[in-house]
Order: structure tokens, then sequence, then C-alpha cells
């Protein structure tokens, strides 16, 4: 599984901040701003963070993937 954070840049878009804005706000240190950048797992207490500063829930911010097995790709090739 992988997580995304498109959803998050796309919102911040949409209520005009960018990441430098919301770190400050939402009190999150630059390495894990740059973990979300990368794609990269952080706490849940992180994402609650951001929620409340964008006044958005979870599924505004952060989408779980599931990553295609093996297996699935070679059957969808046949």
């Amino acid at each position: 599984m992988s997580v995304s954070y498109n959803k998050l840049w796309k919102t911040l878009i949409d209520k005009g901040m960018n990441k430098t804005e919301l770190r400050q706000k939402a009190h999150i240190s630059s390495s894990t701003m740059a973990k979300m950048t990368n794609g990269e797992a952080v706490t849940l207490t992180t994402i609650e963070r951001i929620c409340d500063i964008l006044d958005c829930q979870v599924e505004d911010v952060v989408e779980i993937k599931k990553e295609k097995k093996e297996s699935d790709i070679q059957a969808s090739e046949r």
C-alpha cells in the first residue's frame, strides 16, 4: 500500500494556502512536510492538525492506494 497526499495539495490550492503556511499554522516540522511531499506515511496526529487548520476531513487530505501485485498485473495483460 502507498500513501498519496495529492488531495491535500489540491485542498491547499482550493483554500489559497501554500505548504509553508500550512506547515507553520499546523506546527509541522519541515522533515514531516518533506515526508508528505515524497508520499511517505506521517502520524495520524499530523493529519488531524492539518484537517483542523484546513477545516476538512481526512479523505480531503490523504488517500491510501493499494499497490497492484505482480500476479494482478500479469492477469490483466492476458
